[in-house]
């Protein structure tokens, strides 16, 4: 696609009322297309960049409204290209009206991300920030939008050149080498370029480690809450939760389904999560609700375990054992504390019901949250940076192996440059256009 042939139009805010929206332009025409359409004291090409202009916005003779115009010039825009941002009154009208008479004269309506993809191809944004802008709209904790701020001014993808440079300098030093073979050169010690792989390995096995945490400050901390049918998981989702959410009942297998609610704990995101009772039963519905319990584990960074102090015949223990088994994070809570005296101290006691050690629970919930993402310091990293990093380590693996087994330069350089190209795929310094569409996918179209 050329996008200089075209210039785009879209909110760049959210819809709906509001105090204010704005309307971005970018593209060779914008300055053409919105001296067509505003009447201020002069021409808005011939006002300088990074300036404010107030006028009306006009449909022909027809006022839509009282807008500020901001000019941003090429090559100093966030697209790189020549950018109008458009400043007019929030709703559901004024905004679309004023999108209407751009796109009759000359604006075209963009592809989601486009902007953000502009300023990518421009060279405005490498690819670490542009997932980091994606990171930022989507963030739902506090620490996560300011990670991805912290992303988006560009340190992560500072460190990942600086490591993929020095490794392509020890790639360039053994393919040198191999034109002084018959002179029997050794330009630099194989040990060196060892370390130096070792120490990238090291990196990237970090970031690795951080991928759990990073996903955490994206999506939020997930703690699933499980047990035996009326232990009182519905009663603990609505007692965390602060409201009536989930139905309560004395009837086993109330809960067919899951439900889910996100919450703020001490500026922690919570994803609580309240799951069918887990129990042998011909009933259909409620077969298929404790099957979608496992799919709900699998995504938990916290399992509440929740057992009936009341209920003395259940086997609590063999299903800790077995979710401990497969799970990470498995909290044994006893619950109903108000109604029957607790047999052991090693498990936290609460009461649902009443309130009894909710506030620990909560605290204990925050402090795993806490703990789980105490890795990620500068970088949120995705499932595409987590399985590249792993590739990368994986060639990185191979070329130490085949200088330990004293194997030609040029074997050793195949799986270094093979790391090189992968860490290139992280900042976009070397990507496929799939990979590119599928990244901007996930944008909003005025972002």
């Amino acid at each position: 696609m050329n996008f200089k042939r075209k210039t785009i139009a879209a909110l760049a805010t959210a819809p709906g009322v509001s105090g204010m929206a704005v309307v971005r332009i970018s593209g060779e025409s914008a300055f053409s297309i919105i001296d067509k359409c505003f009447a201020g004291k002069k021409k808005i090409a011939q006002c300088k960049t990074h300036t404010i202009h107030y006028g009306l916005f006009k449909d022909g003779e027809t006022i839509i409204d009282t807008v500020t115009v901001s000019v941003f010039k090429s090559p100093t825009s966030y697209t790189g290209e020549d950018v109008i941002e458009i400043g007019c009154h929030g709703g559901n009208i004024v905004a679309f009206e004023i999108l209407s008479v751009l796109y009759q004269i000359g604006a075209d309506i963009p592809e989601p991300g486009e902007f953000t993809r502009r300023a990518f191809l421009n060279g405005k944004l490498d690819l670490g920030q542009v997932e980091a802008v994606s990171d930022i709209i989507h963030a739902s904790s506090r620490s996560g939008a300011l990670t991805s701020a912290r992303q988006l001014h560009g340190n992560f993808t500072k460190r990942l050149k600086k490591l993929r440079e020095d490794l392509l300098t020890s790639a360039g030093l053994l393919e040198l080498e191999l034109d002084f073979s018959e002179e029997d050169l050794e330009l630099v010690e194989k040990s060196e370029i060892r370390n130096k792989m070792l120490k990238s390995i090291a990196f990237c096995s970090e970031l690795i480690q951080s991928y759990q945490g990073s996903n955490i400050l994206r999506n939020g901390f997930h703690v699933a809450i499980v047990g035996l049918p009326n232990s009182g998981k519905s009663t603990l989702f609505n007692i965390l939760l602060g409201k009536e959410r989930a139905i309560v009942s004395g009837q086993a297998g109330t809960t067919r389904d899951y439900l889910e609610e996100f919450i703020i704990m001490d500026s922690v995101s919570v994803k609580l999560l309240d799951t069918a009772g887990l129990r042998d039963t011909e009933d259909e519905i409620e077969l298929q609700g404790i099957k979608m319990v496992e799919s709900v584990l699998e995504q938990a960074d916290m399992i509440i375990l929740l057992n009936d102090l009341t209920n003395r015949t259940n086997d609590i223990g063999k299903l800790y054992k077995d979710l401990s088994s497969k799970y990470f994070n498995v909290v044994w809570v006893n619950n109903k504390c108000d109604l029957s005296i607790p047999l052991d101290s090693e498990h936290l006691t609460i009461s649902a019901k009443t309130g009894i050690g909710i506030e620990e629970l909560k605290q204990g919930i925050i402090r795993s949250a806490t703990e789980s993402t105490s890795r990620v310091s500068d970088v949120l990293i995705n499932i595409r940076h987590k399985m590249l990093l792993e590739s990368a380590v994986s060639s990185l693996g191979l070329a130490i192996k085949s200088i330990d087994e004293h194997f030609e330069n040029e074997i050793i350089s195949i799986d270094l440059m093979r790391a090189v190209k992968i860490i290139g795929e992280i900042t976009g310094e070397s990507y496929s256009e799939e990979v590119i569409n599928k990244i901007f996918s996930g944008f909003c179209i005025g972002k």
